[in-house]
């Protein structure tokens, strides 16, 4: 077959949860030698983090605008490559194309009733056009498939989607992401000073939970002995400053490091140095970070809502991430409970080994060959 892949955002340097999703899982259909040939169409971007190979060939589209690359330069070229068929990978696809249409819908939160309005201009204006387009796209689909049982369900009841037009696909996580017997401090310490600190890696989308985790931080602080500092992702001096006023605990702030985005070959290290990974979430799709951080030995919190149960099983610690108490007891109990911390240490590497790229490919072949003309 010849299939085209939309990867629009994984030349990027800064990038997040859907582009490594769609860049990793191409990486594993690169390895296959299975008579399929992937055209991956890409917009240009500084990180050429992939390579073209006798099976897979790269497209570079440019556009002014991320509506026009996908609504007009993206069906274009699809219908010059004569492919059999296209998979976007990121919630959208074009309203008109030439073949079958595959799409991974990694979460209808855009479409569920919210209670605050975007951070950003452009996370809002990316909200209204997902809203306007993904009820038109998931009709022409010949299948979509999201990431969690949890979040297939949610769609197919949401939307009254057919069971046989949808499935789930679980993510996987990179093959760095494991134990590092001798942990680089140069990489920490580009970060924060020490080891043995708190890790929660957020971002200015309210389902990240941020206020909470920072009040939950504060009361972390009042009780503990240890007062490990707090290393926070992805997030600007001026957000963090405004969540602590707002929640009134702006004397914390001496205990925080914000370096903003962190790069992800640096991820696993800082993983492996941190004490404990603060993801109480409120909604979660899959939760990509929760396998990277079980798989560096990291003890986990997650909330106890969404996808995120699902995917860190049945022992993983969880809290109601509406409650800042509840978080900071968490923390607590990991810094007090030796015995609790080594059997959550364990329980997560044992998990982790459940997920990976290679089994992501496997299954998306396998839904490829099903839809093969």
């Amino acid at each position: 077959m010849k299939i085209a892949i939309e990867a629009q955002r994984i030349f990027r340097p800064n990038k997040h949860g859907m582009d490594f999703v769609a860049l990793e899982t191409i990486r594993e259909l690169q390895k296959r030698n299975d008579d399929n040939h992937y055209f991956v169409i890409v917009a240009p971007g500084e990180d050429r983090c992939l390579e073209e190979s006798p099976n897979l060939s790269i497209i570079e589209l440019k556009s002014l605008s991320y509506p026009l690359w996908e609504q007009i330069a993206l069906p274009r070229t699809v219908k010059r490559l004569g492919v059999d068929l296209l998979h976007c990978t990121s919630n959208t696809a074009p309203l008109h194309c030439s073949v079958p249409l595959v799409l991974t819908l990694h979460d209808i939160i855009y479409l569920e009733p919210r209670q605050h309005r975007s951070p950003s201009l452009y996370q809002e204006m990316g909200w209204h056009y997902r809203r306007l387009v993904v009820p038109h796209i998931l009709k022409m689909c010949k299948k979509i498939i999201t990431v969690s049982q949890f979040e297939c369900d949610r769609i197919r009841h949401a939307l009254n989607i057919p069971s046989e037009r949808i499935t789930y696909i679980y993510n996987g996580y990179s093959t760095h992401f494991h134990q590092q017997p001798d942990i680089d401090m140069n990489i920490v310490q580009k970060y924060i000073p020490q080891k043995e600190f708190l890790f929660f890696l957020g971002n200015t989308d309210p389902k990240k939970n941020a206020a909470r985790v920072l009040k939950a931080y504060s009361l972390y602080l009042e009780r503990s002995s240890v007062k490990r500092p707090l290393l926070i992702a992805d997030l600007k001096e001026e957000y963090i400053n405004n969540l602590l006023q707002q929640e009134g605990i702006t004397k914390v702030k001496s205990h925080l490091y914000y370096p903003g985005y962190i790069s992800n070959k640096d991820l696993a290290t800082l993983y492996n140095a941190a004490f404990v990974f603060l993801y109480p979430s409120l909604r979660e799709s899959f939760g990509i970070p929760i396998i990277e951080a079980m798989a560096c030995g990291t003890p986990i919190i997650i909330g106890d809502t969404s996808a995120m149960p699902e995917v860190a099983g049945p022992d993983a610690l969880t809290v109601d991430p509406y409650k800042a108490e509840e978080i900071s007891e968490a923390i607590l109990r990991l810094e007090t409970d030796n015995e609790l911390y080594q059997k959550q240490k364990e329980y997560g590497l044992t998990r982790a080994n459940l997920f990976s790229w290679r089994e992501t490919a496997d299954k998306l072949i396998k839904l490829y060959q099903s839809l093969q003309p």
